[in-house]
């Protein structure tokens, strides 16, 4: 790689536009201290992407600007450029189309660096590795800085293993095998985040699955549904069927009366003319019969009411009929929409029909099902009847054992007072033994006590056989209790068959 000019702007103390250049052979620069010759070694350091401005001998990067002076105001900017000899097309194939590379790096304060080649914006490590390709760059051995030689003459064998690796031109390869490096863990990073969300894709493919199923089950009850609402929107269309046909016979009836009216007015107008006809020589006969003429008034009196209530009938009449006529339009209306209901009821109950006909098996195996389990619930119903009059039986005989065990536990009792009477009568007679026979008292006492022992067994055989009953019958009332439970389990099922036979009997 050879570097032919070297152009500086605004870097550190190059204000004003500075281009070195540098010739084929050796180019030295001279001059006192100060003068800014480790900034030309630094401002090349720097345009081939040196990062750390401690080594800018700088507090920041962006103090690689110009600060200012007492006669020159600061720079809010700084550029760098390298001009690169490429008549031997050794760059990169993206930039090897022209002989010469121009390599800039701009800065401007609090904005960041900005590198361009030949014109075109790249980035840092791309400028990293042209350079690194070429066995140079910002920390290259090759650029050799104030104190340097001592540090390579003092250096560990990991830094002379660097020094080498940049004369042999490998340093470009350490660094693509860092990025592919870097680029191999991102791909690891993506494969373990790939499995993560295939392992919640397919949790939520389960949840999809359920969703599917829900639809699927919502879609059949829709159906099931809509032909519900078809066989209610057919029941109604009959019954406004026959209501129609009521409010035609009654309207029917309506005109029969308007027209018996009508011909009652007729009537009544008539002999309205003839009564004026005959009002004229009435009137002139009014002097011959003062009776006639009231009586004739009287008439036409009894006449003008009837002719007005003939009038108000005949209005009612009008209202009935503009009442019956808007109700006949709505009843129109009405029939229409039925029509129209009755046609879809029509080719749904054709679909229905299609189905019925499919489903006529399972109709049939349904039937035989409700016949068996009518069976078992008429098998059911009279073994509980059969259980229910044996715990009748049962009962009764409880109830007789109870009252015989109150029987003998009063004889017991009756007993004991007996027995005790007996011992105050055994101690009277041993008191009085004097005077009566020993041997006959010992045998009453002896009779005495057997009979006690009797009663106290019989009471504990009455104790243990009421234990036995009571123990029977709660077996009774638990196999009475499942029955019940199977029989009104057996008596649900009936019926729910019964109902799909009636809903399958409506919809064909």
């Amino acid at each position: 790689m050879h570097i032919t000019r070297l152009r500086l702007l605004g870097f550190k103390s190059f204000v004003d536009p500075t281009e070195l250049v540098i010739n084929a052979g050796l180019t030295g620069v001279v001059g006192p201290n100060g003068c800014g010759k480790s900034n030309l070694l630094e401002a090349l350091r720097w345009v081939m992407g040196e990062t750390s401005y401690k080594s800018m001998r700088a507090a920041a990067m962006d103090d690689v600007i110009f600060s200012g002076s007492t006669a020159r105001p600061a720079r809010n900017m700084a550029e760098v450029g390298i001009f690169i000899d490429n008549t031997d097309r050794t760059a990169p194939a993206e930039f090897n189309d022209s002989e010469t590379l121009e390599i800039v790096r701009r800065i401007e304060r609090e904005a960041g660096s900005a590198y361009r080649i030949n014109g075109r914006e790249v980035r840092a490590k791309d400028v990293k590795i042209l350079f690194e390709d070429a066995a140079t760059g910002a920390r290259s051995p090759a650029l050799v800085r104030q104190g340097q030689i001592g540090e390579i003459v003092n250096a560990k064998p990991e830094q002379r293993r660097r020094i080498l690796e940049d004369a042999a031109g490998i340093a470009g390869l350490h660094s693509r095998r860092h990025d592919a490096e870097l680029r191999l863990k991102a791909a690891e990073g993506n494969l373990t985040r790939i499995s993560d969300i295939l392992g919640q894709m397919s949790s939520q493919v389960d949840g999809l699955k359920r969703q599917a199923r829900q639809a699927k089950r919502y879609r059949e009850l829709s159906e099931v549904i809509r032909g519900a609402e078809a066989a209610v929107l057919y029941l109604r269309w009959v019954a406004a069927h026959e209501g129609v046909a009521a409010e035609e016979a009654e309207l029917a009836e309506i005109q029969r009366a308007a027209a018996e009216a009508a011909r009652t007015e007729a009537v009544a107008i008539k002999a309205e003319a003839e009564f004026a006809e005959r009002l004229q020589p009435l009137r002139q006969a009014e002097t011959e019969t003062a009776a006639a003429l009231a009586r004739l008034l009287t008439e036409r009196d009894t006449l003008t009411r009837d002719l007005a209530q003939a009038e108000t009938r005949l209005k009612d009449l009008d209202d009935e009929q503009t009442r019956l006529a808007a109700d006949f339009a709505r009843e129109e209306a009405a029939i229409s929409d039925a029509n129209e209901a009755r046609e879809r009821l029509k080719q749904t109950i054709e679909a229905l029909e299609t189905e019925a006909a499919e489903h006529a098996d399972a109709l049939a195996r349904t039937e035989a099902d409700v016949a068996e389990a009518e069976a078992k619930a008429a098998t059911a119903r009279a073994h509980l009847s059969e259980l229910t009059r044996q715990r009748e039986a049962e009962a009764a005989e409880r109830r007789g054992r109870q009252s015989e065990l109150r029987e003998r536990q009063t004889g017991a009792e009756a007993i004991a007072r007996r027995l005790a009477a007996l011992v105050t009568e055994r101690t009277t007679l041993e008191a009085e033994r004097t005077d009566h026979d020993a041997g006959d008292l010992t045998d009453r006492i002896a009779e005495a006590v057997a009979r006690k022992r009797d009663c106290l067994d019989a009471s504990e055989a009455a104790a243990a056989t009421l234990q036995a009953t009571d123990a029977h019958r709660r077996e009774c009332e638990e196999d009475a209790r499942d029955t019940r439970s199977e029989a009104d389990a057996l008596t649900n099922e009936v019926a729910t068959l019964s109902r799909l036979l009636a809903t399958a009997d409506a919809g064909d």
